[in-house]
Formats: structure tokens, sequence, C-alpha cells
């Protein structure tokens, strides 16, 4: 029999139930694993790519292990009153959880069936406070690749080099590098691509916390540890394109932008910008942007916005919504674009700081 407050249950729950897909192919991976050793509850699951932990403190020692289906039990979590006491025992391949007047009685798998991860031989770690990991991530991840066939875009580059760790997302139309000084010098280089789907986990498990996270690295996977949880997935096996050779280094004409004015006009021109290819022309002057959109109804939007720009005249177009992502992630006041004509990528970042870079490719309108 396991016992538990509502709460000793709720959040681990939450912080694991991003694993369990809501279409599976192997029904048991519709359940989490509870496993009680002593007084520690793990409650663990796997989508068989990533796995995360949740670690639990019991006041009552006991030796058990079930699979219960997860959202249902979630569901129950949620809905009980706060501070709710729970049992649930087992018979007969039933899992019965009780609470109050409540009665509730789940479908069970055996647990000896829920698919573990081999053993990990982990290389090397750091440790880095959880919100500047999770400021790395959020920075960087909306760049990544969604199901493209060139598999290795769609996840997220980290390279630890020396005292850096760096992250890069592409989708092969626009890049997102963004670094972090760490305190551990690594004996060698490293790269490794964490997959979609264990970088949203991570966006979502982390928090705002300076507390650190231990960060272990191996050939196939990576795994973060933080109080009470363990993250663990499968790396992507292939190699990422040299991202340095698309950042651009030769942008002579420099724009400098109120960051929040210019999101505003971009997003307000872009209402009447083509649905498909969201185009918008810019057309930098002196001290002058004009934005420019169009669509096949033959609607159109210009907005004039004021700028820092002394350069020779210049129209280029880009996506519009390429350019709102790096606006709503730089945090600085101002934003400086470097550009070097019509047909060359450009290169955003905040005016004061160099540590997040952002390269977006040029469109044909």
């Amino acid at each position: 029999m396991f016992s538990f407050i509502r709460e000793q249950l709720l959040h681990p729950l939450q912080l694991v139930i991003g694993a369990v897909e809501k279409r599976q192919t192997m029904p048991i991976l519709a359940n989490v694993l509870l496993r009680q050793t002593d007084k520690r509850l793990q409650i663990i699951s796997t989508d068989l790519e990533i796995e995360l932990v949740a670690d639990v403190n019991l006041e009552t020692a006991a030796e058990n292990e079930v699979t219960v289906p997860a959202r249902k039990l979630l569901d129950i979590c949620k809905n009980l009153p706060e501070g709710a006491q729970m049992e649930l025992s087992l018979s007969e391949g039933r899992a019965t959880l009780k609470s109050g007047r409540s009665r509730f009685v789940l479908a069970t798998l055996p647990a000896s069936d829920f698919p573990a991860l081999e053993d990990i031989e982990f290389e090397f770690n750091l440790d880095i406070p959880r919100n500047a990991l999770k400021a790395l991530i959020e920075k960087t991840s909306f760049s990544m690749a969604q199901q493209d066939v060139r598999y290795y875009l769609n996840g997220l580059l980290l390279e630890c080099s020396g005292n850096m760790l760096r992250a890069v997302a592409t989708d092969g139309h626009r890049l997102a590098l963004a670094e972090l000084g760490i305190e551990d010098k690594l004996p060698e280089a490293k790269q490794i691509i964490i997959p979609r789907k264990g970088v949203v986990e991570l966006q979502r498990v982390l928090g705002n916390s300076d507390e650190v996270a231990k960060v272990y690295f191996s050939n196939n996977h990576i795994r973060i540890e933080i109080e009470g949880f363990r993250f663990t997935s499968k790396l992507i096996d292939g190699r990422f394109p040299d991202y340095t050779r698309v950042m651009p280094a030769d942008g002579d004409k420099v724009m400098l932008a109120d960051r929040q004015y210019l999101s505003q006009s971009l997003t307000r021109t872009s209402i009447l910008s083509n649905e498909k290819y969201r185009g918008a022309r810019l057309k930098l002057g002196d001290n002058t942007l004009k934005i420019q959109t169009q669509n096949p109804d033959k609607e159109e939007a210009e907005e004039e916005v004021e700028i820092v720009y002394d350069g020779e005249p210049i129209e280029v177009a880009f996506n519009v919504n390429y350019i709102l992502d790096v606006l709503n992630v730089v945090e600085g006041e101002r934003v400086r674009v470097e550009l070097k004509d019509a047909n060359s990528s450009c290169i955003i970042r905040d005016e004061q700081q160099q540590d997040c870079r952002y390269v977006i490719m040029p469109m044909r309108l």
C-alpha cells in the first residue's frame, strides 16, 4: 500500500506528465511507474526517448511498485481537495485509490514490463544555475526546425568549449545562438543535439530558481538533475551544420531601433501580409525605416519607424514572424540590426550585449 498527501503526489505528477504520449504504440507508455523503496517514492514516465523521474519523501517505509494510468491519476489528484490523505492499494491487477469518501479503481500493468533506460556512463558534468540554463534554451529554441527531413535540425545544439556553454538552433532559414560563461573548464570541446521534445520539457520543468542543476553528458544521452527531479534524454545522432559559416561578418549597414516600438509596428503591418509567406519589405533611409506588407487580395499596410541609421538606402524583405520571434526574446531596450545588401542575411542582437545573436535570411517578394 502507498500512503501520501495529495500535494506530495500532485506536483511530481505534473513534472513527469510531459513524457506521457496521448497516442502510443505500447499501452504501458500511458502509465507512470510508482516505485517505493523504504521512505522514498519514485514516479517515473517515459516515451522511450526521454525519461522523467520525480522523487517524493514519504513518512511510512514500504517496498512497492506498480504502473497506473498517468493522466487519470493526475486528474484525480487535481480534483481532490487540498491536503487530502490518499491511500493506494493493489489487488488482482487493480489499484484502488481511496481518499475520504472517494474511491477509484484503476487498471494496472506489471511494473516489470515498464521500459527502463539502460545504464548510462556519463563522461563529465557541469553545474549550471537552473534559471541560466532555462534562459539559454528559451533564447534559442524557437529557431528549431519542425519535422524537417534533416533530422539533426529538429533539435537544439549544446556546445561546451572551454569556459563557454553555447546553444544553437536553426531551421535553415534563421539561426539563434546564445552563450553562457561557466566556471568549469572542460577537458575537450563537446557537441550534442537534444531532440525537440526534450527541449520543450526542459523549458517546462527548469523553473526560474537559481538553484544549481547538474548536467551530465555522454555520447548518446544528456541527464539533468535538480532537487527531487531527474531528466534524461537520448540525443540526436547526427552532425549539426557549422553555424559559424552562416554568421554574417561583413554587415556594414547598421540600424538601431527601439525594440518594443519596432515589435509593435511589425505586428500591426503583419496583419495584411501574405498569410502563407508572411513577408515584409523593409526600406531603410536617413534615420527612417519604412515597413510595407501586402497580400494576394491587394490589401496593403505601411508604417514608418524612427530609427538610428545613416548608411546608404537599402531595401530588403524578411519573414516578419522571424523578426518578431527575435524581438520577443531580446531583453534590452534597443536592438542592433546589421545588413549588407538585399540578398544577404541580417544579424540582430541586443545593442548592449554580445551573448545572443540571431541570423535571418532574406526573402524575395
